[in-house]
């Protein structure tokens, strides 16, 4: 393929979950390796790539208004290469090349190899188009462009075989794959070597990771053998798929956080089974007893779904009853969004948009109210965090987390961004925890 003339400038703008974090970052090795230099600044991009998601139609809109804002860019220069990488990019390559006039490129997530080709074509006055999904595409020799840092996202596997009759995953990722385990390790220790202290694995269904005979538990168990001091985390499970042998595993090994993202959607057996979910509310219940008897002081965060169609008021009652009973830490609430190509598309939209957002807002303001009673309960503990660098509110305190993903503010007092910190809780509210150190952990792990 032919090589850029010079260093040139690509923009990439990430949006939707943290896989397309660690796709940008994919994308970027790509680059990289060709010649390609990134830059923070759109002024200067004579590339600009936007990594969009498509779960909501709300994402979607985002990015077409982000295109609305680039088109004055690219009339002041022609030149510039305008792409769409991502899951709207297979969802909806037609229209950004033919309504859209400033799309040069859309690519999607299993293409990213032919990125370098298709700009360089681009340039030469060429749209491109790459979206075709692959059933082995797992970019395990691909070294992702990182900045240094405390926090790494690591893809483990992509894809997505549940095919739930909401979600448009496994029609713009494609099946499930996943990458080597001697691979995912390689990178572990490269990010250790770099001064990384926390990773977090990455798939649709981080539970059905395969590698030959080794399982997630194999996979997880071992890359918190490489260092001690490396916190562990992943996301996100399927109830369905979460074993026994995973959780003795969490159970087992001190330093995979006991933070568990584990999505219900719903409190209603009716809509989980119209969702096709594969599991029931008492399965689900079940689990989370098994969890909390593994591990005491296990956290559990969900997402929900209000407004499926047919969802009634009855139903929704059933997921705040099923929000209370199991006490969750966290939640992230949406409004059902209809999307093209899933089972749900057909279903006749029954609930208005402004009861969805009524009962969003019933589900958020009792979930904040059950997360501050739990957050409440640790006020005079004192609590191991890993500190991430300074608060977003002000310069003067530090921000970390707990192994249990809770964020903690405390005042700066010469404390280095990836050491490990024990504060003791003096307040709380429904998201975050407030205190000051009381000790130092020290380098080999130990305290101070």
């Amino acid at each position: 393929m032919p090589e850029p003339t010079r260093s040139r400038r690509v923009y990439l703008e990430t949006y939707g979950c943290q896989m397309n974090v660690a796709d940008s970052e994919l994308v970027g090795g790509i680059l990289h390796n060709h010649g390609y230099a990134l830059t923070t600044e759109l002024e200067q991009a004579d590339v600009v790539l936007l990594n969009t998601c498509a779960i909501r139609e709300h994402a979607e809109q985002r990015i077409r208004g982000r295109l609305g804002s680039i088109r004055a860019r690219k009339r002041a220069n022609p030149d510039l290469v305008v792409g769409i990488l991502g899951c709207m990019a297979e969802r909806l390559r037609s229209q950004f090349l033919d309504q859209e006039r400033l799309v040069d490129i859309v690519v999607g997530p299993d293409e990213y190899r032919k990125l370098p080709l298709l700009v360089e074509n681009a340039f030469a006055g060429e749209k491109g188009v790459a979206v075709r999904l692959s059933r082995i595409e797992d970019y395990d020799d691909i070294v992702p462009l990182r900045t240094d840092g405390i926090s790494a996202w690591i893809s483990v596997m992509r894809g997505c075989d549940k095919f739930c009759s909401f979600c448009v995953v496994p029609f713009t990722r494609g099946r499930e794959r996943s990458r080597p385990l001697g691979g995912v390790l390689s990178e572990v220790r490269d990010l250790v070597g770099r001064g990384f202290r926390e990773v977090t694995l990455l798939g649709q269904n981080v539970n059905s990771y395969r590698d030959g005979s080794h399982d997630f538990a194999d996979l997880i168990g071992e890359i918190a053998a490489v260092d001690p001091l490396l916190r562990v985390r992943f996301t996100t499970s399927h109830p369905q798929d979460m074993s026994d042998r995973l959780i003795d595993t969490i159970a087992a090994t001190p330093n995979i956080c006991k933070a568990i993202h584990l999505p219900v959607q719903s409190g209603s057996d009716r809509i989980l089974k119209l969702m096709n979910r594969t599991y029931t509310v008492d399965h689900y219940l079940r689990l989370v007893d098994r969890l909390r008897q593994a591990i005491p002081q296990v956290s559990l965060s969900t997402d929900l779904i209000s407004g499926f169609p047919t969802e009634s008021e009855e139903d929704h009652a059933m997921t705040m009853e099923l929000l209370t009973r199991v006490g969750f830490d966290g939640a992230y609430c949406f409004k059902y969004s209809r999307r093209e190509n899933t089972r749900a598309w057909s279903m006749e939209e029954t609930v208005p948009d402004e009861e969805k957002g009524r009962r969003v807002t019933d589900l958020t303001r009792l979930q904040q109210a059950i997360a501050w009673e739990h957050n409440e309960a640790i006020v005079g503990t004192a609590e191991e965090v890993l500190v991430e660098g300074p608060s977003r509110k002000s310069e003067r305190d530090y921000a970390g987390r707990t192994d249990t993903n809770k964020v903690v503010i405390f005042p700066h007092r010469g404390e280095q961004p990836g050491t490990y910190v024990r504060v003791r809780i003096e307040r709380a509210n429904s998201a975050t925890l407030f205190g000051s150190v009381v000790q130092y952990a020290s380098a080999e792990g130990g305290t101070l």
